[in-house]
């Protein structure tokens, strides 16, 4: 028995080293492969500026409202989206950019006799424009989402991938207009350029999937010591 656990033990070892090898990058249509040892070329003005995304106001965000030029104040969104001030009363903030709210706070105060108000608002804090990073990585949790994030940006927040992960398998879950939907992701596969790296966006949840391969190639190796003996004993 101990004879046939080894050789059942080489023999996965050996399909995982086989499996080990990486796929060498090549050019695609997104993507142009540098030659070793060229230098790759600095990027454009336009190339840092990511592409503007909407920052919008949710709740127990805190932002700062200035009536220009009399007062100035920060204020917490409330659980449900709202926010209170005098004159203005109770407004509805949730979903709203800055500049949304500051015109709709424009438009409350001068039903109170407000003569030509002019209102700035600033997020100062926002917990509510998040992501969620489930499953295989070091750190689940829930992380900020600005308008340069991206799939490999939300896992190295996440301080990356466990020993157990499986790459191929990274689902990102979103809802678009009321619907849910899906996506499955190959990091490796992103990794080498064969396709782009998604954006991220508030209110996704990430999923990284569990591989039971490499819990067993763990729990061979741990096995290993007490089956070398066995082994020794066959070879002499």
């Amino acid at each position: 028995m101990r004879v046939t656990r080894t050789w059942i033990v080489l023999g996965l070892l050996a399909a995982t080293a086989g499996c080990a090898g990486r796929t060498q990058m090549q050019s695609t249509p997104d993507l142009t492969v540098v030659p070793n040892a060229t230098i790759l070329p600095a990027p454009s003005r336009t190339d840092l500026v990511a592409a503007d995304r909407p920052a919008l106001i949710g709740p127990l965000d805190t932002i700062e409202v200035e009536v220009v030029p009399e007062s100035s104040r920060e204020i917490q969104v409330d659980a449900s989206g709202r926010i209170a001030m005098p004159l203005a009363g109770t407004l509805y903030a949730g979903g709203k950019t800055a500049e949304e709210l500051a015109r709709a706070i424009e438009g409350a105060l001068r039903t109170h006799y407000v003569r030509d108000p002019q209102v700035i608002v600033n997020i100062k804090s926002s917990v509510s424009q998040v992501a969620t990073v489930d499953g295989q990585v070091q750190e689940p949790g829930l992380y900020p989402v600005t308008n340069q994030m991206t799939l490999m940006r939300v896992i190295a927040s996440a301080k990356g991938l466990t020993e157990f992960a499986r790459a191929n398998e990274v689902v990102i879950l979103r809802t678009v207009n009321g619907h849910r939907m899906a996506g499955l992701y190959d990091m490796g596969a992103i990794q080498r350029g064969i396709y782009s790296d998604p954006a991220i966006y508030a209110n996704d949840v990430i999923v990284v999937g569990d591989s039971p391969q490499r819990r067993l190639f763990r729990d061979i190796i741990a096995l290993s010591p007490l089956l070398a003996a066995p082994l020794i004993t066959i070879l002499n």
